[in-house]
């Protein structure tokens, strides 16, 4: 029996080396080496009646690579951290507000801050609120709501305050219908 210390060693140790592989799997790499590390049974002596290997592992048992959901990598430490999202929404202050007419316009031009006049922007132009200001603005046929940032100078009719771009005024009413009156929130 001494002679089969080798080969018998071998078909132990086999098991062994599988279940130390679906532990790491498991629970990390870093448990797996303080398990084989540190234990605490004694490895008996192969004997004749250990018999054949252990089958290999199947699909159904855990794979050797743990797999990660979401985008958060594990860290050097093996424990994962979160950032925190972000809060959802931003809580604005109302400054002032008022009601007024609003057209649209759609023209490329420079507008009176400096920048190329996008129409699929969310922006307007007021004569009075400074630039970069953000204005919640409500159209009161349909309650619909959209803020947008000054970024232009006008509109030069009498009884309108606003002049937003075309994509901000298809938000709130229907672009045929070229002005209609509206509330305005000047936000902080």
């Amino acid at each position: 029996m001494a002679q089969h210390s080798k080969p018998g060693a071998r078909r132990y140790l086999a098991p062994m080396a599988i279940a130390v592989a679906a532990t790491a799997g498991i629970t990390g790499a870093t448990a797996a080496i303080a398990h084989v590390g540190t234990s605490t049974q004694p490895v008996a002596a192969p004997t004749a009646a250990v018999s054949a290997p252990a089958p290999a592992p199947t699909s159904a048992s855990p794979s050797a690579t743990p797999s990660r959901s979401g985008s958060t990598p594990a860290s050097r430490g093996g424990t994962r951290t979160t950032k925190a999202s972000p809060s959802p929404t931003k809580t604005r202050v109302v400054v002032s507000s008022g009601t007024c007419g609003a057209s649209f316009y759609d023209e490329p031009q420079q507008t009176a801050n400096g920048e190329t006049f996008d129409p699929d922007a969310l922006t307007a132009a007021s004569k009075t609120i400074a630039f970069d200001t953000r204005v919640r603005v409500t159209s009161l046929d349909t309650g619909k709501s959209v803020i947008v940032r000054i970024n232009d100078r006008g509109p030069y009719v009498a009884g309108r305050c606003l002049d937003l771009s075309r994509a901000a005024f298809d938000v709130i009413d229907d672009l045929d219908k070229g002005a209609v009156r509206v509330r305005y929130d000047i936000l902080k």
